[in-house]
């Protein structure tokens, strides 16, 4: 039997999202997940769970990550201990590695404010830190997503989102719906090389995606 799926990279899988979103990969019938991790412990795991993982560091070379990767999601963060090492540098470190493996796709989870880093005093180094990955991705040539969520929450997934290129009010989603996006966008004709925002929302997340 010959095995059709493309093999999705996810950095950040050990992350809450990105847990996930491994899940989702893993029950899909076009997708086989790779997760990207850092330590020994959580590759054992992954793969235990019969989930193919990868030891690599945002902030070391990468290259060895995308091999016989089809397409990656980045929703790796720092939780605002290393802005510039890991989600800015670190995002951009994978999109030159993804680049050089001729990977077809990147999907970036980036967030609400990236837009304009001054909203927020308090998150304004993260904001700005989130934008310049995404103006680099952006550049870089690959075809790509990018994802704003509002404020993550670990409430249970409704499955619905308000997806729109820029939303004026700014409000939260939970972790599930993200992930569901994140997985929703990987086709290359969908949101091809655009940015949106997301909040919980009406419309069905398979629906939203599709619009332009």
């Amino acid at each position: 039997m010959t095995n059709n799926k493309q093999n999705i990279l996810v950095a950040g899988a050990n992350g809450t999202t990105g847990r996930i979103i491994i899940n989702l990969l893993k029950e899909s019938d076009n997708y086989s997940p790779i997760a990207m991790v850092r330590k020994q412990e959580q590759k054992d795991r992954f793969e235990n769970e019969n989930v193919s993982a990868v030891l690599a560091d945002l902030e070391k070379d990468l290259n060895h990550a995308v091999l016989n990767v089809n397409k990656v999601i980045f929703a790796a963060g720092s939780k605002g201990k290393n802005v510039i090492g890991v989600d800015q540098e670190g995002a951009k470190r994978l999109v030159d590695a993804a680049k050089n493996a001729g990977v077809s796709k990147f999907v970036m989870l980036s967030t609400m404010g990236a837009d304009n880093p001054s909203v927020s005093d308090e998150l304004e180094d993260y904001l700005k830190a989130k934008q310049n990955a995404d103006e680099y991705l952006k550049v870089s040539g690959l075809d790509y997503s990018i994802v704003r969520p509002g404020s993550l929450t670990d409430k249970e997934g409704t499955g619905k989102v308000l997806l729109k290129e820029k939303i004026e009010n700014h409000g939260s989603i939970s972790r599930a719906d993200v992930a569901q996006t994140l997985v929703g966008v990987l086709e290359d004709d969908v949101k091809h090389n655009k940015v949106f925002e997301i909040l919980t929302g009406e419309t069905p997340i398979e629906k939203a995606v599709i619009h332009d």
